[in-house]
């Protein structure tokens, strides 16, 4: 019996799906069980199993191209075997509702690795910059980063010594030239959304439209939490401590001294959750993914810290189980490393509220009528006034400011 493949539903929010490659082409034999295809979504990129065993008989969207939710991408069946009638429904709509990878992209004949491949090596902000000034290709160096995430410290050896560069001279004078950019034949170009960016758009235009936000800003004096995590890296050499899992242990504490802000409004009643789920905002190219570290009352310092590091590897690496994020009741978003100074976040529904972090920055400041040179950084919580009151959002970014202010407390044992 023939079997339909159909684009599936991998989360939540997910519309539709990108064909980053087949696994199997057309004529290949597959079994029941077997990974065919990987599928860019909203959230990661995962792979796909095959329900059945058979031969693979038709691919209706090839690599590059999108297609909604339950639409029918390929068939399998039996060599001999008569599909016309599951491809009757689609004669002539699959080219139609499969989008192409971009204006006026072809559709390859024959997807392989290497054509899907090309243009999307992982690689850092910085990375990219640095090749394309020394003019390396990405794609012939092997990332150490998480995922194979290419980073500045895999160029540095290839970058040629001072010496070697003024013997090459001519050489770089060349290639700066030709690196000038071109006079644009046009005055814009449109670029296709990516799943996740269509997705980030639909949520935050609807999270602004429907949750009535309002913002609480406190500055906290950071000095004796730079201690503590100076302290944690002589303690646990193996493990970076970062600023952020010091800040999520600090709101895991106070989301449960005060569980009205670990909430949802959910229409005629607020649903208060009884487990901290923390969502943990990262950045990446194709957009923002929020990671979910769970169940986090009953994590010390050192697990939020090791659960979140192994979690952010893989969303940056577009690694992630579906359910690894989803369910969150709260979310942390830190820009200080961005230098970001203070900045208001985007309530992601159906979450109450969301911590934005800014950067620690050295300042003067009075203490017991002196000025002194001191550690500060500002929080801005956003809530959603329908769940959360002022003095309710207030009285827990103060519980907050106080933890990372008296860090001592975040390294006793979980409540």
């Amino acid at each position: 019996m023939a079997i339909s493949v159909v684009m599936p539903r991998l989360s939540d929010t997910m519309e539709e799906g990108k064909i980053l490659r087949w696994l199997k082409q057309e004529g290949d034999r597959v079994d029941g069980g077997e990974i065919i295809a990987e599928i860019q979504t909203d959230k990661a990129d995962i792979e796909m199993e095959a329900f059945g065993s058979g031969t693979l008989r038709k691919i209706l969207v090839r690599a590059g191209q999108s297609a909604p939710v339950g639409h029918l991408i390929g068939v399998i069946a039996e060599e001999d075997e008569d599909i016309s009638t599951v491809l009757a429904p689609v004669a002539g709509v699959a080219g139609q509702t499969a989008k192409p990878a971009g204006p006026g992209a072809p559709t390859p004949a024959s997807p392989t690795l290497q054509a899907v491949t090309a243009g999307r090596v992982k690689a850092s902000p910085l990375a990219k910059r640095l090749a394309q000034a020394q003019g390396i290709d990405l794609s012939t160096v092997k990332g150490s980063g998480p995922g194979g995430r290419v980073i500045r410290r895999d160029l540095v050896a290839m970058i040629p010594s001072a010496a070697a560069v003024g013997q090459r001279a001519p050489l770089i004078t060349a290639r700066v030239a030709a690196m000038t950019p071109p006079t644009p034949s046009t005055a814009f170009e449109d670029r296709e959304l990516s799943p996740m960016r269509r997705a980030i758009a639909k949520r935050v235009a609807q999270s602004m439209a429907t949750v009535p936000h309002f913002y609480l800003t406190v500055e906290v004096a950071m000095d004796k939490a730079t201690e503590l995590r100076e302290a944690m890296q002589i303690q646990t050499p193996d493990l970076k401590v970062t600023f952020t899992d010091i800040i999520i242990r600090a709101v895991v504490i106070g989301l449960a001294r005060h569980p009205a802000m670990n909430a949802s409004f959910m229409d005629d009643r607020i649903r208060v959750y009884s487990q901290v789920n923390i969502g943990i905002a990262v950045a990446l190219e194709e957009g923002l993914i929020n990671p979910v570290l769970r169940n986090c009352g009953a994590k010390s310092l050192v697990q939020i810290a090791r659960e979140a590091k192994s979690l952010v590897e893989r969303a940056r690496a577009l690694k992630l189980r579906p359910e690894e994020y989803a369910g969150a009741t709260f979310t942390v978003s830190n820009l200080g490393m961005y230098e970001i100074e203070e900045f208001t976040a985007i309530i992601n529904p159906p979450e109450a509220a969301i911590l934005a972090i800014g950067r620690i920055q050295s300042k003067p400041v009075v203490v017991n009528g002196d000025v002194q040179i001191g550690q500060r950084m500002r929080m801005t919580l956003s809530c959603d006034h329908r769940a959360v009151d002022g003095a309710t959002g207030a009285t827990f970014l103060q519980e907050v400011k106080w933890l990372l202010e008296h860090p001592v407390h975040l390294i006793l044992q979980p409540e």
